[in-house]
């Protein structure tokens, strides 16, 4: 069992220790308590360990939100102050350190504190306490040859995590962390990962390339993955082929049974208004298929064409590249728990297939490097894709990179002094050009340096768990300017801590030396805006050049922008080296657009967004956006939005009302499968995320209502704006 609940030695109640999220905290009683084991079956909600004790109150040193459901399951109220007449109630507490449960026969009340939370009833009896593990962290390391056939067994305990195999499996609170993987010569399981029966099989040839893309499946379906020859999904009394079109078709069933069941989940636990559920064109007994074991549901499911499902089926969010080689299978785990689609591609473009000139703004293989280069513009208004940069190109515009540091006439950049060839991405850097994806973000797991795609680190990944669910009540942001023509994307400052009920501790320097700008990295920053020149000696300071990838550097900064050209190898540097996460620059960068570019992350990240989704919705707005990437963990964020997820709206106007688009994007713990309500007037449907809710004719006043509950990105005739600022109505 994850979860040990002792009686406290110096005061009145319980000690629960989480032992896969390695934490513990306390619950008080108004008494001494002797807790006795009872049945999960006694709330209504899955737990993973139960206890009676009797009690007259129950208090929690946190504040937190009581939901309380009638016996039957029924949700009447949630709040932090209120009282229930007489009667048999399910209660939950949240947050807490595991989900906390109580299930009673008395009228209470509920109240707080600015340190705790209590219910005290209204006659002492049998209180039942429910905890069920939050499981952000793995339940162990699973270790295993890394050949295809033995990794196999591996991958099948992957959906050891889930904490249901209804359809509630689709709420992220649900699924848990997959456990981890690490290569050794024998397989050998952690205690506490245990198989699930799911009764489904996925069946592929014992090949990297074919087992890669179904580890999403083999997760969610809690699946056995066994070797054979037609790649294929088997339950008792039915067979679904993967092939033709084996990626495509891994990618389909995720998207159709992942929706069908939060359609299906209508009829358990939450049964919810739900907007998708009133607007499905599948005439189905959802009823009857939430009642179903996993493996027949999902033969249910999959006699649905996809053709059927896919006009309603939301834009999924990512999509995963990992290239089929051994050294990646400890990324798998991650990558099936963020439920991507998964890729292996086999063969990969490179991205310098040009003649040698370089991909935009790469130099290539005979980029001048004599002194007289040194003041040409390189490839000038060349773009990522080969097209015109905004327009013009560069122009005689001062970049980031590239020439001397003071001529903007003569293409000044943000490399401050290098020559042509210092100036040039390294040589033995290998750019691919992965091919492209239908999903919101796009990552790449192994060699190569993606262009548009997040190059994710089996590092970083793992930092994201040593982070887990910090508790903090100042965010730290430290703003670096070490060039004087650039001190204008220093005002992003004042962008960083335009937040209610959030404390930033928000510092700028300017023209930091080496020593300071080591020190600085070492600081216990949780976000990291530079602003600056880099070459490849490294980051520009005062007197000289810091170079991240020599040297024993200690770096405590969380998360970065490194807002220079070619900033990449700096920025891997520094997740290699302690951050979990970073947008860098795979080209030289114009000035201008880089200060456009480095407000919207500002902004971005102040919201609540992950690295991700910030420079997705940066690159709606400039197409110089491309020539960005995220290193390390691309969900990583800073903070959480006032709404828990990512918002986005976009605005449309009629002639005497407005329409508009409010889109959401998993983030943090409101993962894949959450549920919203737009907090309009006159909304009551739910929505799951990721999804685009659509709220048409509303005046004026409802829509400037709308857009002061919280700063969010607003896009209105395709330019973005902010919502606390709605000057453009």
């Amino acid at each position: 069992m994850s979860i040990d609940i002792d009686p406290l030695c110096e005061a009145d109640g319980i000690t629960v220790t989480d032992h896969i999220e390695n934490t513990q905290f306390e619950v008080y009683t108004d008494r001494p308590v002797d807790p006795r084991s009872r049945p999960g079956s006694d709330h209504y909600f899955p737990v993973d360990a139960s206890v009676a004790v009797e009690a007259g109150s129950i208090e929690i040193p946190r504040v937190a939100v009581v939901e309380t459901r009638a016996g039957d399951g029924t949700l009447l109220t949630h709040g932090d102050c209120y009282t229930m007449p007489s009667g048999t109630y399910h209660v939950g507490i949240n947050p807490a350190p595991t989900k906390l449960y109580l299930t009673f026969d008395s009228g209470f009340s509920v109240s707080t504190t600015d340190r705790t939370t209590r219910i005290d009833l209204d006659t002492p009896g049998t209180v039942g306490l429910g905890f069920r593990s939050l499981h952000q962290t793995p339940a162990g390391t699973i270790t295993t040859p890394t050949d295809p056939e033995s990794l196999m067994d591996a991958v099948s305990l992957l959906g050891s995590a889930l904490q249901t195999t209804s359809p509630e499996r689709s709420f992220p609170t649900l699924r848990g962390h997959p456990p981890l993987i690490g290569p050794g010569e024998e397989l050998r399981v952690p205690e506490r990962v245990e198989p699930v029966d799911s009764g489904v099989r996925i069946v592929v040839p014992p090949e990297y390339r074919y087992l890669y893309p179904v580890v999403s499946l083999a997760y969610y379906f809690a699946a056995d993955v066994v070797p054979g020859d037609a790649p294929r999904i088997e339950g008792d009394g039915w067979t679904y082929p993967l092939e033709p079109g084996f990626e495509t078709r891994t990618a389909e069933v995720l998207r159709q049974s992942f929706h069908m069941d939060c359609l299906a989940r209508t009829e358990g636990f939450y049964p919810v208004d739900l907007h998708e559920r009133e607007t499905t064109a599948l005439d189905l007994d959802w009823g009857r298929l939430y009642d179903l074991p996993l493996a027949e549901r999902l033969g249910e499911y999959l006699d649905v064409p996809f053709e059927a499902v896919e006009p309603e089926l939301p834009q999924w969010t990512l999509t995963t590249d990992v290239r089929p080689d051994p050294e990646n299978v400890e990324m798998l785990p991650f990558v099936a728990g963020e439920l991507s689609i998964v890729r292996s591609p086999t063969e990969v473009t490179p991205a310098g297939d040009d003649g040698g000139v370089g991909v935009g703004f790469f130099g290539g293989t005979e980029r001048s490097s004599s002194p007289t280069a040194e003041s040409e513009p390189a490839a000038e208004g060349v773009g990522l894709d080969g097209g015109e940069l905004d327009g013009g190109g560069l122009g005689g515009e001062f970049v980031r990179g590239g020439g001397s540091a003071g001529a903007a006439s003569a293409g000044a950049t943000r490399g401050a002094g290098a020559s042509a060839d210092r100036g040039a991405v390294s040589a033995q850097t290998e750019f691919v050009r992965p091919e492209p994806v239908d999903t919101v973000e796009h990552a790449w797991v192994g060699d190569g340096v993606p262009l548009d795609a997040n190059k994710a680190t089996l590092d970083a990944y793992h930092r994201r768990l040593e982070a887990g669910q910090v508790e903090q009540s100042r965010i730290s942001v430290l703003v670096v300017c070490n060039d004087e023509q650039m001190r204008e994307e220093g005002d992003v400052a004042d962008l960083y801590g335009l937040r209610d009920m959030v404390q930033f501790d928000i510092e700028v320097r300017h023209d930091l030396s080496r020593g300071e700008m080591r020190d600085a990295l070492a600081s216990d920053v949780d976000f990291l805006h530079y602003i600056g020149h880099v070459d490849d000696r490294g980051m520009q300071c005062a007197e000289g050049y810091l170079d991240l990838t020599d040297g024993d550097l200690e770096i405590g900064v969380s998360a970065f922008l490194l807002n220079a050209c070619q900033s990449y190898q700096q920025g891997e540097a520094l997740v290699h080296r302690g951050s979990r996460g970073g947008i860098v620059t795979l080209s030289d960068v114009a000035n201008s657009p880089a200060t456009t570019l480095g407000r919207i992350i500002a902004r971005l990240m102040n919201s609540g967004f992950n690295l991700r989704t910030a420079l997705h919705v940066a690159k709606r707005e400039l197409i110089t956006g491309h020539q960005y990437i995220v290193v390390g963990d691309g969900g990583t964020t800073i903070c959480q939005s006032r709404s828990g997820m990512a918002v986005v709206i976009d605005i449309k106007s009629r002639k005497d009302s407005w329409d508009f688009e409010m889109r959401t994007f998993p983030n943090g713990p409101y993962g894949v499968g959450s549920l919203y309500i737009p907090n309009i007037v006159n909304m009551s449907k739910n929505y799951t995320v990721p999804s685009n809710a659509i709220i048409d004719s509303v005046s004026e006043d409802q829509l400037r209502e709308a857009l002061e509950l919280e700063t969010v990105p607003v896009f209105y005739h395709g330019k973005l704006y902010w919502s606390d600022n709605t000057s453009f109505i």
